[in-house]
């Protein structure tokens, strides 16, 4: 396998890179970490004449603590986002992402941006930062919006980027008082191994510990990230005790949409997702009590 001629181009700014989208798609794509496109380049999955690497943007970099909340750069490598001090406290549900995700020497390279706007439906960051309420900041030579980012992604591959778009930023607001997180995910091994299931769940209890407000989140198990609304109308309301938890489980198996691949079959992946559900409700509401 080899990957065949190609012209890189090295931009310097977020308007630069836009440019050279809008001027070469649809024959092109981004380079940051490569963790994911050199691979496809060298499997011919697709076939592109053009490269824009975007390693020289600084301001796509970083972790920063903003008035709302952690405004996290789109050239933020796995390993920068799990080690970043920042990601602690309420946050630190985001560390049951990044801490199991593929190997270290893949976490040094891989971008939040690429696994967030690769859009491969086992990818690990998507659920817990849709969990957590977080949106994504798209940029071109045009201009800024932001968008949910459960709405980001809409299939395999596939999101609502423009031609002449790239993600920024993931901003993911500062969580309400009695919040808590959590991400539960089941691979075939315990380390290296994708996802074959994925659930996170965000929750915010009242003083008499009634849910405030849930969300839950899956991957794996459809072509895109599932934002399960389904919940949330269940368990607002109520206390989160057994029989709750195993309603909301039971909504999260009815809204997956797996498929039967080599790693498991579909109905294996959605008794997964009822297991997972259960044990990211639990996590969640002993991380409030800390």
């Amino acid at each position: 396998m080899h990957i065949p001629s190609i012209e890189v181009h090295k931009a310097a700014t977020l308007q630069e890179a836009s440019a050279l989208l809008g001027r070469f798609s649809p024959d092109v794509r981004l380079l940051a970490g490569g963790t994911d496109v050199l691979v496809d380049l060298k499997t011919a999955r697709f076939s592109v004449g053009h490269l824009v690497a975007l390693g020289g943007i600084k301001k796509l970099r970083g972790v920063t603590e903003e008035r709302d909340g952690l405004r996290i750069g789109a050239l933020t490598t796995i390993t920068e986002l799990d080690r970043s001090p920042l990601v602690a406290g309420a946050y630190a549900a985001l560390r049951d992402a990044t801490s199991r995700m593929a190997t270290p020497q893949v976490r040094n390279a891989a971008t939040v941006g690429g696994n967030v706007a690769g859009a491969v439906p086992c990818a690990d960051l998507p659920p817990i930062l849709i969990a957590m309420n977080a949106t994504a900041l798209l940029s071109s030579d045009k201009g800024e919006r932001t968008v949910a980012l459960e709405d980001l992604v809409v299939g395999p591959r596939t999101t609502v980027l423009r031609d002449n778009e790239l993600l920024a930023a993931v901003n993911v607001p500062r969580p309400p008082e009695r919040f808590g997180a959590a991400y539960a995910r089941f691979g075939l091994r315990e380390a290296n191994a994708i996802a074959v299931a994925g659930v996170a769940v965000a929750l915010a209890l009242n003083d008499d510990r009634t849910v405030r407000s849930a969300r839950i989140a899956l991957c794996a198990v459809a072509p895109a990230p599932k934002f399960v609304k389904e919940a949330t109308r269940l368990l607002v309301g109520r206390v989160l005790d057994e029989r709750a938890c195993a309603q909301a489980a039971a909504l999260a198996m009815e809204a997956a949409e797996p498929i039967s691949d080599l790693r498991g079959s579909a109905e294996y992946r959605r008794e997964l997702v009822g297991t997972l559900t259960r044990r990211a409700l639990a996590a969640a509401h002993q991380r409030i009590g800390r």
